[in-house]
């Protein structure tokens, strides 16, 4: 029954279209912003976006109200089918966001065997990472979602897995030298922990059913930088898209810093992989010739790296000099990016229209009570190193 209704929901959508190669959407730099919002974006909020100049969106629907125990996976303990209601909800937020002139890449956080953290009691699921009994419901899982969403207008990209981390619970320290990657992944080579093996597989998947389509595959580590670092080689097929997140130096640019009786400054000395460094614009630039260095090596062209997340605490004194020296590097590779995060109605750290000031009760009490937030946002100069460049 469940896959009739969702044959009968797809046959009737109106926005379904032909398939187009929309690996050409990526050939010129794009620049955008995630979506990690609680409650489904309304018009206004895409419109907004688009406003600023932004091309693309990268959506999570993780936080929205599902039918089942996990949106759209119904339960990512043991996947069988789509939510038909669930994907009813996605398919009319799309419709939103090609109605602004707005491209998405639809960026599950949660998958079988890997249910996401902030949906798991704050605890890691490692078992995607485990048993490769999860990478086949996931397979299904993409296989099945392809086929839902290959010829809807919006959609420019599928991205498999965010921030995946199967070196976490792996004995591989983040950040460690490129050659002790290497040693790891020559160790775990074929193992539940072989992150590349997964990505073939599910790349696989969507291809029985959608061979257009570009994919985004995240590094390992949280998609750390310098995590391309022990792959062999990139994956054989032309509409693939390569990203990584730049959150570094995580220790002064994340909300923890906030809390410290004098939190750690940027630029400055930071903590970073077992030592102190300092942070600065050279820094931040050292730090991202990492991810080009791999796809130099890998033939990898510019136009399919990319940026997916970046982002400080806003309230930060020197977040608008990090937002700053990040996007001069990004400029200069002329890499895709999208911002951490736009009008997030669920968490206030990284929605720069807000300022530097705290949000007033009224935004948390709409979180209480699970409605919709009811600030106003405005360019402001946090918001600035940002909006510039959505205007390019």
């Amino acid at each position: 029954m469940r896959r009739w209704i969702l044959a009968t929901l797809l046959a009737t959508h109106t926005l379904a279209a032909s398939a187009a190669d929309l690996i050409d959407f990526w050939n010129t730099p794009r620049h955008g912003g995630n979506s990690f919002n609680r409650l489904p974006p309304d018009q206004a909020y895409f419109d907004a976006l688009k406003g600023y100049g932004a091309s693309w969106v990268r959506l999570s629907y993780d936080k929205w109200q599902p039918a089942g125990r996990d949106f759209l996976l119904g339960n990512a303990d043991t996947y069988t089918d789509l939510e038909p209601s669930d994907l009813a909800q996605l398919i009319q937020v799309l419709d939103r966001a090609h109605a602004a002139g707005l491209k998405v890449v639809i960026t599950p956080l949660s998958l079988p065997g890997m249910r996401w953290a902030q949906n798991n009691q704050g605890q890691f699921d490692d078992r995607l990472w485990q048993d490769k009994a999860y990478w086949a419901q996931a397979a299904a899982f993409w296989r099945d979602l392809a086929q839902a969403l290959k010829d809807h207008p919006a959609v420019a990209a599928y991205n498999l897995v965010n921030e995946p981390a199967p070196e976490k619970h792996g004995g591989l320290a983040e950040h460690a030298e490129p050659a002790h990657m290497k040693q790891w992944y020559a160790e775990q080579q074929g193992g539940a922990r072989d992150l590349p093996a997964l990505y073939h597989q599910l790349l696989a998947a969507v291809r029985e059913v959608d061979g257009l389509t570009p994919v985004m595959l995240d590094a390992g580590w949280y998609a750390a930088a310098d995590a391309f670092s022990y792959w062999l080689e990139a994956l054989h097929d032309p509409r693939v898209l390569y990203s990584v997140h730049m959150y570094e130096p995580y220790a002064a640019t994340s909300a923890p810093n906030l809390t410290r009786q004098a939190p750690l400054a940027y630029p400055g000395p930071v903590p970073f992989a077992g030592r102190t460094e300092q942070w600065a614009a050279k820094r931040v630039a050292d730090y991202l010739a990492a991810p080009l260095a791999w796809a130099n090596a890998m033939q990898v062209p510019r136009s399919r790296l990319l940026v997916g997340e970046f982002g400080c605490m806003r309230r930060l004194p020197g977040c608008r000099q990090y937002l700053e020296d990040v996007l001069a590097v990004l400029d200069q590779q002329r890499l895709h990016w999208a911002f951490y995060s736009f009008r997030e109605d669920s968490w206030d750290g990284m929605d720069y229209e807000l300022g530097s000031a705290k949000v007033p009760w009224r935004y948390w009490q709409a979180i209480e009570n699970g409605t919709p937030d009811p600030l106003v946002r405005e360019a402001t100069p946090e918001f600035e190193p940002i909006r510039k460049r959505l205007q390019l």
